[in-house]
């Protein structure tokens, strides 16, 4: 009788999992569902971790002190150390739809956190220490760069690399860990898959600082490098929202070349796995896709003020979709494609 509650309990809980997860990212609830079944329960668990995580960072009413305290509070939590259920107890009153951002969906996550992580502590050992490393590495980086966040931007590439880690790096490293778990034949390539994985991380990662260049200054910060735009003449703190410089847009121009040379590096990560694996393939294939659309975009028009005037379109995404699951196993028509979209993307020799 036991037994059967709990089983019914670990039901009940995936089956949360499974719906949160279309609110709090639509993205990720079609991509999650194409990975291998022993995979999609692992990976749906581990991005609503650093959902959380996002959470506590994207308050803009909680101080740093309190979000300090939050994240430490739930890296606890992840590992074991602290019940889920004080945590979400004592965060949600501080999230609300009146004074935050936050959404509908964001908030039943938070009050949701026991079961996400009844989930969580299912997992194998080498699961579960990928998943705690992966939170403790974002959490605690996210928190020391808010606390240096302005509108003059980060210093230069290397500080840019190295924020882009703690928030999308370490996920493609817990990834690559995951896949190789799954998959003895994926694990023969364990050193190069983790290596490429932190370069994938900051290619999706670049790009989504390139789209929300605007909506960050809002909330003012700037995740941009200064120093790629020092070198011809521009000021980050300088940027308006009502005036026009190419200097700006120069730089801009050679940041889309970074990402590119990184998104370079996650086709070849997604080379890397199996050819029978298509699954896995076609999540990678997904994320890559849509974030070289993305990159076309900016490129296009490095004059958008808003992320809304270079997102891709429901149709660019149906048309991703389909074009992925048809080649994830052609590595040739696979790299002719690649070729094809990012041809009119700016070259640098910088990363």
């Amino acid at each position: 009788m036991i037994e059967s509650s709990f089983s019914e309990q670990a039901e009940s809980d995936l089956a949360y999992q499974n719906q949160i997860l279309v609110g709090v990212s639509r993205t990720f609830a079609l991509t999650i569902p194409q990975l291998p079944d022993a995979l999609q329960d692992v990976v749906g668990n581990a991005y609503l971790l650093c959902r959380i995580a996002d959470t506590i960072e994207d308050e803009q009413y909680l101080d740093i002190e309190k979000k300090h305290q939050f994240t430490e509070f739930f890296i606890r939590v992840v590992s074991g150390e602290e019940t889920a259920e004080k945590f979400a107890k004592e965060l949600l009153p501080l999230l609300s739809l009146e004074a935050c951002s936050t959404n509908l969906d964001e908030l039943d996550l938070v009050e949701n956190t026991p079961r996400v992580i009844r989930i969580t502590h299912s997992f194998t050992s080498t699961q579960r220490i990928a998943l705690e490393r992966c939170v403790k590495i974002m959490s605690r980086g996210m928190v020391e760069f808010q606390k240096n966040s302005s509108l003059y931007g980060l210093e230069d590439l290397p500080e840019m690399a190295r924020y882009c880690y703690v928030v999308a790096g370490v996920v493609g490293e817990m990834l690559a860990t995951l896949f190789c778990e799954y998959s003895e034949q994926i694990a023969e390539k364990e050193e190069v898959l983790q290596q490429l994985s932190v370069s994938f991380g900051q290619g999706l990662q670049m790009t989504n600082i390139l789209k929300d260049v605007w909506e960050d200054r809002k909330r003012n910060m700037c995740w941009l490098p200064r120093s790629v735009f020092a070198d011809v003449g521009f000021t980050l703190s300088d940027l308006s929202i009502d005036s026009k410089d190419q200097r700006y847009e120069q730089g801009l121009t050679e940041l889309v070349g970074v990402a590119r040379n990184h998104l370079e590096n996650a086709l070849r990560f997604t080379l890397l796995i199996p050819k029978h694996e298509k699954g896995i393939r076609r999540f990678c294939l997904w994320a890559l896709a849509m974030a070289i659309l993305s990159l076309r975009k900016i490129h296009a028009y490095p004059g958008y003020r808003s992320g809304s005037q270079v997102k891709i379109t429901r149709r660019s995404v149906k048309l991703t979709a389909i074009t992925m699951g048809l080649l994830a196993s052609s590595d040739r028509m696979l790299q002719i494609l690649f070729r094809l979209f990012t041809k009119t993307l700016p070259h640098t020799s910088q990363y």
